[in-house]
């Protein structure tokens, strides 16, 4: 299966997933009148799961191989986008997110392990470029799809609607059965190790700070923005077309990256990324209406969109041999800690003081987290 066969896949799967974190905030609040909290409470439920597994995850598929693990993540996330379309209950979001955050983070653990070892070490960090490139192709489409979905479908039915996009992998993983790329075995690396051997690794260690970092951003802007753009009375559609703004910005400058790797280093774009998405969160308060907030969010999508593929090529770059899978399970835990803790602990911000001290206070992290990471990279 060749580079383009797997992004393919894998925008099909993060399509859904992407889709439907917005279907869920967006019927939770205006059907069954959540409050932020409780919003917040089942975004979290995407990553809680991921967080405790992650790491078992990249240790399967650097002992087994991606294949089964990219089928069993397929079939979670189509059952989870059906569940509500059956039950359209609140219980049931909570089962469904759980299931579909699950299935994408097997996904995204799989797919980086396969891309990663595939053609020469110098080829990986436009791999993942390609690989990226994908991913900002489906954060695009799945808030596109579905905000225009729920104004003429109904929501129900949008459920039903992103259960079509994994039902792509399963079909082609079940007919092609051609062998997988895979990294250097464990057992040939030298034995299995445990995960704090992963995190004393200094290398490895910078990029999961810088990782963690970034998710934050990324986390907060996929949970606040359906919130803000319903307080701000905007519809489904336009609140898509906002965050389609943002995907598609990521599209755009990821579409330049295997020609930027050439003349920038990967810290350099890292610390750039960190500086923007701190500078955007601190306008975002400041200009609440349609055209600055797509402006805001393309700028939002132009600093992060660049900053990931860098952040893979690192990890896979300091990773042991043979634990690569394990390494990007490591990362995937950071990431869905970020994702199950800052849902509630902005919500529970939120709801108390609105909206502006949670945007602020991320500026401030994201720009002393720019800070922290240039000095700790200059020793």
């Amino acid at each position: 299966m060749r580079l383009r066969q797997l992004v393919t896949l894998t925008v099909c799967v993060h399509a859904a997933f992407t889709g439907s974190r917005m279907l869920v905030s967006l019927y939770a609040i205006h059907l069954l009148h959540a409050s932020d909290f409780t919003v917040g409470a089942l975004l979290s439920s995407y990553a809680l799961l991921p967080m405790l597994i992650a790491v078992s995850a990249g240790r399967l598929v650097d002992r087994s191989g991606a294949r089964w693990p990219l089928f069993g993540e397929s079939a979670a996330v189509a059952l989870g986008t059906l569940l509500p379309f059956v039950w359209p209950r609140l219980e049931v979001l909570f089962v469904g997110s759980t299931l579909i955050g699950t299935g994408f983070m097997m996904c995204h653990v799989a797919v980086s392990q396969v891309v990663g070892g595939l053609g020469r070490a110098e080829d990986r960090a436009a791999n993942f470029s390609w690989l990226a490139l994908g991913f900002s192709v489906s954060s695009s489409l799945g808030p596109l799809v579905t905000g225009f979905a729920i104004d003429s479908l109904g929501y129900g039915y949008t459920f039903l609607l992103l259960f079509l996009f994994p039902l792509v992998p399963l079909i082609v993983l079940w007919r092609n059965r051609s062998p997988l790329p895979r990294a250097l075995s464990r057992q040939s690396a030298g034995g299995v190790g445990h995960v704090m051997d992963l995190l004393r690794e200094r290398p490895l260690r910078r990029v999961l700070i810088a990782s963690g970092l970034l998710n934050m951003a990324w986390d907060l802007y996929t949970f606040s923005m359906p919130i803000y753009g319903s307080r701000l009375g905007l519809s489904a559609s336009t609140i898509g077309v906002v965050m389609g703004s943002f995907a598609l910005a990521i599209f755009a400058v990821r579409l330049l990256l295997p020609i930027v790797i050439r003349h920038v280093t990967p810290w350099r774009v890292i610390i750039a990324a960190l500086l923007v998405a701190a500078a955007v969160y601190c306008l975002f308060p400041l200009f609440p209406n349609v055209p600055m907030l797509v402006a805001l969010s393309c700028t939002l999508g132009l600093g992060l969109g660049c900053s990931q593929p860098m952040v893979m090529a690192l990890l896979y770059n300091s990773s042991p041999s043979g634990r690569q899978g394990e390494a990007v399970g490591v990362r995937t835990t950071v990431m869905n800690a970020s994702s199950t803790t800052l849902p509630l602990a902005s919500g529970a911000l939120g709801s108390a003081l609105g909206i502006r001290p949670v945007f602020w206070a991320m500026a401030a992290v994201l720009a002393a987290g720019a800070y922290f990471v240039r000095r700790h990279r200059n020793r």
